[in-house]
């Protein structure tokens, strides 16, 4: 096996501030995950925030996945781009019962594959929650097909391995999933 053939493969997740980042690479990773967390400077609805990236491993038929999860907030825009430069795919969170945060997630989408032309999905997290939008809602929101958005709770392993794995099935598929 070359040495190519044996490097990590690369997964990015991103999405505003509490739209379930650390929390999908947590429920995902087998490996106790490194999360860049401080107090944040400003009010984001919470008292900790990610500033660098989350970091945790799923090995998946005899590779290694990297997981990374980005900040959410503008100000470390620049981790954004750097994280999805040789990225398999992308998983953009944005929280279902939050759509004031739905335009900061297509500017953050919109930001990344204009630069990295990298395959993604949109995941609708807090869908075991009332008054969530609907995957097939969102999907109309920001111009995508219904089958590039999925509703998921970030904490169920089930529903973050199936959307992993709708990711890389469109990463192998003639026509991957691209912005």
């Amino acid at each position: 096996m070359t040495a190519a053939a044996q490097a990590p493969l690369k997964l990015v997740v991103s999405g505003p501030v509490g739209a379930g980042k650390t929390t999908f690479v947590q429920t995902l990773s087998q490996t106790p995950v490194i999360a860049t967390e401080a107090e944040a400077s400003e009010d984001i609805g919470k008292t900790n925030t990610t500033v660098a990236f989350d970091f945790g491993t799923l090995h998946l038929g005899g590779h290694d996945l990297h997981l990374y999860g980005t900040p959410g907030q503008d100000r470390f825009s620049f981790m954004w781009e750097v994280l999805c430069e040789g990225a398999l795919g992308l998983v953009l969170l944005v929280a279902g019962d939050r759509p004031q945060d739905f335009a900061h997630a297509r500017s953050i989408l919109e930001f990344i594959t204009s630069r990295i032309p990298v395959p993604f999905l949109v995941g609708v997290t807090r869908q075991d929650q009332a008054r969530v939008w609907d995957p097939a809602d969102v999907a109309l929101y920001f111009g995508l097909p219904e089958g590039q958005v999925v509703g998921l709770n970030a904490t169920d392993p089930v529903q973050a391995r199936d959307v992993l794995a709708r990711l890389l099935e469109s990463t192998l598929s003639p026509q991957p999933l691209r912005g």
